[in-house]
């Protein structure tokens, strides 16, 4: 159905204000003018949001539950409308992408900084979300583009590979597993670990290619970031499992990333955009340095690793 825009943005103001006078004047419309597109608004959705006497309004269920579930949207709708006309108004452009942690912490600052040699005008905003997040930005028009894991397609994106990278086992530079070639899922049992929430697309991963095995592991700790069960592990409370780019991401010469094996486990990166909405070409040329990028990086720190087994 068509949205009836006039008519929300009565009702909300109706909502906030709690008075049809007030409302009135914040729009700068009539009373009567007012209630025409209430009236109208409420006629199109088959149901009374306002209920009017001659002392107060208050809200009907259904204008409870509108008012609850459009208030954030429509803010968010008016905030971009208010770039793009600020923007428009000075002549500059700008683009929002979505992005992994591990991405967004040790290789966006790089590729934004030979970006703004060539766009110097143009504004970049940076979602460091979770996967699920980032998808959902882009299908939403919140992020041109997304860096995210690739799991289900999804009708309303298009997704192209970026590249594919191991889970490895990151532990202390002191420990005595440091030194050895590849580590087995068998070698850590028994040793206590540090892995994210279920909500995240790297536990899915993960508890997928593990099945009930994951069970016999000793999870001492739970954390909602990467960084974080890095920095558990620098410190020697725990092992983790992570993809390899978290440990780049960390920098950190405290902490060696050994290859995981039996089963290996990899996790495929790819760029979401959504379907058939072409990107605008400020937001084009950096996807274009964003490939370019990956591609130059060496094949054994990306690519390679072992193979998931059959």
């Amino acid at each position: 159905m068509a949205v009836d825009f006039l008519g929300l943005e009565a009702f909300l103001s109706i909502a906030e204000r709690g008075s049809f006078r007030k409302a009135a004047a914040h729009l700068n419309l009539s009373q009567t003018g007012l209630s025409h597109r209430i009236r109208k608004f409420e006629d199109a959705l088959g149901c009374r949001l306002l209920a009017r006497t001659t002392r107060q309004v208050t809200l009907t269920p259904a204008g409870l539950e509108l008012a609850g579930r459009a208030r954030g949207p429509v803010e968010a709708l008016v905030a971009v409308l208010s770039e793009l006309r600020a923007g428009a108004g000075r002549g500059e452009q700008s683009v929002t992408i979505g992005c992994l942690p591990t991405i967004a912490v040790h290789h966006i600052p790089r590729l934004l900084v030979e970006f703004a040699r060539t766009h110097p005008a143009v504004t970049v905003k940076v979602f460091d979300h979770s996967a699920s997040e980032i998808a959902d930005g882009v299908a939403r028009g919140e992020a041109e583009f997304g860096i995210t894991i690739v799991s289900a397609n999804r009708w309303d994106l298009d997704i192209v590979p970026l590249l594919t990278e191991p889970f490895v086992v990151a532990c202390p530079a002191a420990h005595d597993f440091a030194s050895r070639p590849h580590l087995s899922w068998a070698d850590l049992e028994g040793r206590p670990l540090v892995r994210v929430a279920p909500h995240t697309g790297n536990r899915a991963l993960l508890d997928e290619a593990l099945g009930a095995r994951r069970d016999a592991m000793d999870w001492r700790y739970e954390v909602q970031h990467l960084a974080t069960a890095i920095s558990m592990v620098e410190s020697g409370l725990a092992l983790a499992v992570v993809p390899l780019l978290a440990v780049d991401a960390a920098r950190s010469p405290g902490v060696v990333a050994v290859p995981l094996r039996d089963p290996g486990v990899l996790r495929r990166l790819g760029v979401v955009s959504r379907r058939g909405v072409p990107l605008s070409p400020a937001a084009e040329a950096l996807l274009t340095l964003l490939r370019r990028h990956f591609r130059a990086r060496p094949r054994d720190k990306v690519a390679s690793g072992p193979a998931p087994d059959a």
